[in-house]
């Protein structure tokens, strides 16, 4: 029998990611809180709600295995949230210009059944090209990264704003790391190829 999956994710990208393994899985809102704890390490914050989110729809998905996923931007101590429109992107960009930042993303695999819980943290160091105000008006101008942590989609025009990326895992720095997801899959007795 094939284990029913769940995304606890309403990110369209994560749902494109996830297609890629041609596996039927369903989606579903977990409504998560997703404010830091006080004290809590921005890595431990996005462990802490992938955890969470997959844990969140686990009541309404008994037999399920349930994937829950987690990013945060952070540089220098600072964490970079979704800017939510124009003038955050175009702040976010301009504080970000010429610095690195690490994009860690948390990922979960929840057995609903037993318990289970499989926790990954997969860090992507980007740094950002020097950019001036021109550069990043044409970037918002062309591609609206209102929802996207750091206000750039490096899946799309946003990687002509970086000068270097480094990580293991390629899809991580879009939201869901698909080489960690898949090993986590694996080990739950999914045939994968």
């Amino acid at each position: 029998m094939t284990r029913p999956i769940v995304l606890a994710s309403t990110s369209p990208f994560r749902r494109e990611l996830l297609g890629r393994l041609q596996l039927p899985f369903s989606v579903d809102d977990p409504g998560t809180d997703e404010t830091p704890v006080h004290g809590e390490f921005p890595e431990e914050t996005a462990l802490r709600l992938a955890q969470a989110k997959a844990r969140a729809v686990a009541p309404r998905h008994p037999d399920a295995l349930i994937i829950g996923s987690d990013q945060i931007a952070v540089c220098e101590g600072r964490v970079y949230g979704k800017p939510g429109n124009h003038e955050g992107a175009v702040r976010q960009l301009t504080e970000l210009s010429g610095r690195m930042v690490n994009f860690f993303t948390g990922v979960s695999l929840l057995d609903a059944h037993s318990g289970r819980c499989q926790v990954r943290g997969i860090p992507t160091l980007v740094r950002f090209r020097h950019l001036e105000l021109p550069e990043i008006e044409r970037y918002l101008g062309r591609e609206q990264a209102y929802n996207c942590a750091g206000s750039a989609k490096s899946e799309g025009l946003g990687i002509s704003l970086l000068s270097t990326l480094e990580g293991s895992d390629p899809t991580a720095l879009i939201g869901l790391p698909l080489i960690a997801l898949c090993d986590m899959l694996r080990q739950e007795g999914l045939a994968l190829p």
